[in-house]
């Protein structure tokens, strides 16, 4: 390639690096200062001296340091905080990571102002067809044809598994006090709000503020796996439950026009909710079998008291006089079965009912409701189909008398519900390692030839059990998924199912089961259709087929991918092998959903969904999009009401979208002509990962520079952060520490390296910036390493990098940065990163001071840690890792990222 056609540093902007500066708004700078000002009055008011002076002494170092590209400033902060007592810097990391929290809160104010703006200001014409299912689907409709365009939303499918992996940093007593003052911060953009009013809300503020600060950051212990069943339980109460009819309501009422309300409801109910929480024992030794059978009955309790709730409420609102809105022949005779069910609730609906037969069926059915969960086995409902039949009879009884309103209003929201969550809220799945399905069997035939199994092979069997238990009392849909972590073989399907058999006694006796192959290294997805194969053969898995119309899921696995052979080639490895899944499910006859195992952080699949869904291989994704959905990505996504309406419009416009013709034109068109670049591209960024990963001494030396050591002893997930790793090996450690380690070391590395050397390979910066414009895999690529390259401080991360003595390694990461940056910013045409990003770019603006000074604080601990010439006190030890800990913590919540 010509030397015309590389990037120079004129192309670049190299010569002003860092995030681009974008404007604040004018209201979220006010809520950013008021919030600031209300943690600087309660340190204040804290009593101890000298605490505000330097935290604002600190603050105004950071801020400088940043505007003059580090320098003096820096060094200055960097002595300060080495000048503070051991207490001192406890403090003031703990206001810097309680200011975190409250910036975060002033952002996500801020957008949902944003959207509530713009609610009905932008035409459906001029929507782009990833804003709104409505857009989509009329984009749709415009290639398919209308009747083709609802038929496939008919067949609409997102799934969100919310999982328990050790990536939300937050206590849950932390969380509550930040809802509570999230609440009160939306309260003042209230235009009814009087003088007395926003002082009272003050006060009230104060108030939390004042508890946030003195609230510990750290838990005492890890989290149980109950504990973590409860706090994605506090997601559901607060929004799941009802925003998923919101978003049917919305787009319900769009697609019939001026007959909204009036007509039965086009849209489905698309989403089902899934998790991991109590079911997945991979690794994780606290996940046992009673654990799951309670993880399944806290979920269906907290889903049966809702629906009651709602049935009693939708019930005393139906008060149609029979001689209006007479009821039907087939609503009479759900009464009269009612009365036989139970006199009791019957008569008492009846004496609050006189004259209106659906308001009293309606109530028997919320008494009915209670009874399923009391487990009163005489009026409880066999299942959720019960109910829902039950909530039709009714339904077409006001459509039958004309009150079209009564029937397509509340209770069709309440049937939404009810076809979402069921009996269960969510589809349970377990996992578990292939590895110890084998072990379990052969200690089953020679308990002699397995001396220390890696779980207990009755705890194993027990599993099976549970499972089902769970399918007996809370219907089969509750807990059917079983996902095997790193399958190598369709041996491995087949041991899940000789399990099941031997720990039920019988075939007929063992629960139903949709076994799922996880495919999670590079040689297991390049393997992945050839596994299938042998998979396909099974009796076990024909019959399963045979049941589910030949539905079927693939996992895949981000997380190790990307471990093992670089971000880059494990993007293109993914692509590929999503490709041939595809390609064998249409040659199979198999009607596939692909199971994306991503992760919060863009190392690990993370960044915006609905673009990588619109980047996916033609029909791999056929209007079904499963996803894990982990740690604070689950808060940051569903914990907000209004945000979570919009990210969920958003995912099921991309999943809509990836069936039109022209997106799999598109991406198959793309992925053909630059095959070669792929190639490249994967060859190149490979070797350059391994000859960092692969250098003799890396592990150690990765232990070194970062954190990854410490984070062990973070008490933030139920699950052990590695697999018995040793300091020498990186076998063993789980992708989340991998990938956190990195960004508390401001390097990020997960997320970009190799790139930069792969893309100077190539090195013809044109033929770059056409792939860019055309091949939609390329572009999220580039655009997410963008987002991760905002996220790194090069001034910061040099001061990791000098904890370790290995010059070479430290050069080769900081050159690749360089290398990576130039590329990025001349592919895009970008003079600063995230230039054209001005939401993430104005957060990341915001934020990186305080992070910073949060970094050097993290360091001095590090340091000290590190030191083998001096020799500490047990005291001294703990003072370091209670500091460092508050760091970890604070860093977290200050890039919005953990694992």
């Amino acid at each position: 390639m010509s030397e015309a056609a590389r990037p120079t540093a004129a192309t670049t902007g190299q010569n002003s690096r860092g995030a681009a500066r974008h404007e604040i708004p004018d209201a979220m700078r006010h809520d950013v200062r008021y919030l600031g000002g209300l943690l600087g009055e309660v340190l204040t008011e804290y009593g101890r001296p000298g605490l505000f002076e330097d935290v604002e002494q600190l603050r105004e170092l950071a801020i400088a340091a940043v505007e003059d590209g580090g320098g003096d400033h820096l060094a200055r902060a960097a002595a300060l905080v080495e000048s503070f007592s051991s207490e001192r810097a406890e403090e003031v990391a703990r206001a810097f990571t309680c200011y975190f929290h409250l910036t975060n809160l002033a952002e996500e104010q801020h957008r949902v102002r944003t959207l509530r703006a713009r609610e009905g200001e932008v035409p459906l014409a001029e929507q782009r067809p990833s804003d709104s299912i409505a857009a989509a689907l009329a984009h749709l409709a415009g290639e398919v044809g209308q009747d083709e365009a609802e038929r496939r939303l008919a067949g609409l499918r997102f799934h969100p598994v919310l999982t328990a992996h050790p990536t939300e940093a937050r206590r849950n007593a932390i969380a509550n006090s930040i809802r509570r003052i999230s609440e009160l911060l939306d309260d003042r953009d209230d235009p009814r709000m009087g003088p007395g009013a926003l002082e009272e809300n003050r006060r009230r503020m104060l108030a939390e503020i004042d508890n946030l600060w003195r609230t510990a950051q750290l838990r005492p212990a890890n989290p149980s796996p109950l504990d973590e069943v409860r706090t994605s339980l506090a997601v559901f109460d607060s929004s799941l439950f009802n925003v998923f009819p919101a978003v049917y309501r919305r787009l319900d009422d769009w697609i019939q026009g001026e007959d909204r309300g009036l007509r039965a409801p086009k849209a489905p109910a698309f989403v089902r909710l899934g998790s991991w929480i109590g079911g997945d024992r991979d690794g994780n030794p606290n996940v046992t079998a009673p654990i799951t059978r309670q993880a399944a009955a806290q979920s269906s309790e907290r889903v049966l008291t809702a629906l009651e709730r709602v049935a009693r409420q939708v019930g005393l609102g139906l008060t149609l006089d029979d001689r209006f809105t007479p009821p039907s022949p087939e609503l009479s005779a759900l009464w009269l079965r009612q009365r036989q069910y139970s006199p009791e609730a019957a008569e008492q609906a009846a004496e609050h009912s006189p004259g209106e037969t659906h308001r009293r069926v309606l109530l028997v059915i919320a008494a009915r409701i209670a009874a399923t969960r009391r487990r009163d086995a005489d009026l409880a409902y066999g299942g959720a189909d019960e109910l829902r039949a039950d909530l039709a009879v009714i339904q077409d009884s006001l459509v039958a008398a004309g009150a079209g309103r009564a029937a397509y209003g509340p209770l069709q929201d309440f049937i939404w519900q009810v076809e979402t969550f069921g009996f269960h809220l969510s589809e349970m799945e377990v996992r578990q390692h292939s590895k110890v399905h084998a072990q379990t069997l052969a200690w089953l035939d020679d308990p002699g030839s397995v001396t220390s199994p890696a779980v207990p092979p009755e705890e194993v069997l027990e599993t099976f059990r549970s499972i089902a238990s769970v399918q007996r009392r809370h219907g089969v849909d509750a807990c059917r998924r079983y996902i095997i972590s790193f399958t190598k073989s369709a041996q491995n399907i087949a041991d899940v199912y000789a399990l099941a058999e031997r720990a039920l006694g019988s075939a007929e006796a063992a629960p139903v089961l949709d076994v799922i192959p996880l495919f999670e290294t590079f040689d297991d997805l390049r393997a992945a259709p050839e596994i299938l194969d042998g998979m396909l053969r099974l009796p076990a898995v024909q019959r399963r087929l045979a049941q589910s119309d030949r539905r079927m899921e693939v996992m895949l696995g981000y997380s190790d991918s990307a471990k093992d052979v670089g971000p880059v080639s494990a993007t293109l490895a993914l692509y590929e092998a999503q490709q041939r899944i595809a390609e064998w499910a249409r040659e199979n006859a198999i009607v596939l959903t692909q199971f994306h195992g991503r992760g919060g952080a863009l190392g690990r699949g993370g960044g915006p969904a609905n673009r990588a869904i619109l980047a996916q291989p033609p029909h791999s994704v056929e209007l079904r999009f499963k996803v894990t959905e982990q740690g604070e990505v689950i808060n940051a996504r569903y914990g907000n009401p209004d945000i979570a309406v919009r990210h969920i419009e958003q995912v099921a416009a991309a999943t809509l979208m990836a069936s039109a013709p022209s997106v799999q034109s598109r991406n198959a068109g793309a992925a053909e002509r630059y095959a070669e670049l792929a190639a490249r591209l994967d060859a190149v960024s490979r070797e350059r990962f391994f000859e960092l990963i692969h250098a003799e001494g890396f592990a150690p030396w990765f232990a070194e520079v970062t954190p990854q050591e410490e984070i062990g002893l973070l008490a933030i997930g139920s699950r052990p952060s590695r697999r018995g790793l040793s300091v020498e090996s990186l076998d063993d450690l789980r992708a989340i520490p991998w990938n956190f380690a990195w960004t508390q070391a401001r390097i990020n590395l997960t997320g970009w390296f190799g790139l930069g050397s792969a893309l100077d390979a190539v090195g013809d910066l044109d033929v770059l910036r056409r792939a860019y414009a055309e091949w939609p895999l390329l572009a999220t690529m580039i655009d997410n390493v963008e987002m991760s390259l905002a996220k790194t401080d090069p001034r910061i991360a040099r001061r990791y990098l000098e904890l370790g003595d290995r010059d070479d390694l430290a050069q080769m990461v900081m050159a690749e940065l360089d290398l990576t940056t130039t590329w990025v910013l001349a592919i895009t045409g970008h003079a600063h990163l995230l230039e054209g990003h001005r939401v993430l770019g104005r957060a990341v603006q915001l934020r990186n001071p305080y992070v910073d000074a949060l970094s050097l604080l993290q360091l001095r601990a590090l340091r000290v840690l590190r030191d083998s010439s001096r020799e500490l006190s047990e005291q001294e030890v703990a003072d370091q890792h209670r500091l460092l800990l508050l760091t970890l913590k604070g860093v977290a919540a200050g890039l919005q990222n953990t694992g």
